[in-house]
């Protein structure tokens, strides 16, 4: 059972994992933080997962901490014009620069889901709707109507926590692109 404050899903065990792994390989695997919708969409369904797991999954950040690059290009130089991003609330977008100047310290850090940063809630979608998003990947989440139908509907937590552990568990059965291994502990490939 994953437990964050509570319980949440049971986590299937003999999942395999590939046995290289680079960051590079990583990154472009993950969605960027830059991404537009239809970009986040067809990450997500080259993957097998629909629009209800790419928002579902999406709340994963009401949880965590981000560092000031992916978020300075939003705030002062959105789309090469050297303004702020006009979804970001103006509010806040403000609040962001106080953090994180043009030439940020890489150390500095900021909650990805202000005010619930530690806890595994619906807040995020709240934020989301009040144009709060951290990352242009969050606010994109409005520009298409089914997935900002569902923002909406995951505002209710347990809306929100069941689809997450259906959406968990099909992101869990992505499979490596070599065999893998199952693995002893989780960090560290087997030996040999």
């Amino acid at each position: 059972m994953l437990y964050y404050g509570r319980d949440l899903w049971t986590v299937l065990t003999g999942r395999k994992d590939g046995r290289i792994s680079t960051a590079q390989e990583a990154l472009a695997n993950i969605p960027s933080p830059f991404s537009k919708f239809p970009t986040l969409k067809k990450n997500f369904a080259d993957k097998g997962l629909s629009v209800t797991d790419l928002v579902t999954l999406s709340g994963g950040h009401t949880i965590g901490i981000s560092h000031c690059a992916p978020v300075v290009p939003r705030l002062y130089n959105f789309n090469g014009n050297g303004g702020t991003d006009p979804s970001l609330d103006p509010t806040y977008a403000a609040y962001l620069k106080k953090i994180c100047p043009p030439r940020p310290n890489p150390a500095t850090v900021l909650g990805m889901d202000p005010n619930s940063t530690l806890s595994f809630d619906s807040h995020y979608y709240d934020i989301v709707e009040q144009h709060k998003g951290l990352f242009e990947s969050d606010a994109a989440l409005l520009d298409d109507r089914e997935s900002s139908l569902l923002v909406d509907q995951f505002k209710n937590l347990q809306v929100f926590l069941a689809n997450f552990e259906i959406s968990a568990k099909k992101m869990s059965e992505i499979r490596s692109r070599d065999a893998g291994e199952i693995r002893k502990h989780c960090r560290v490939v087997n030996p040999n």
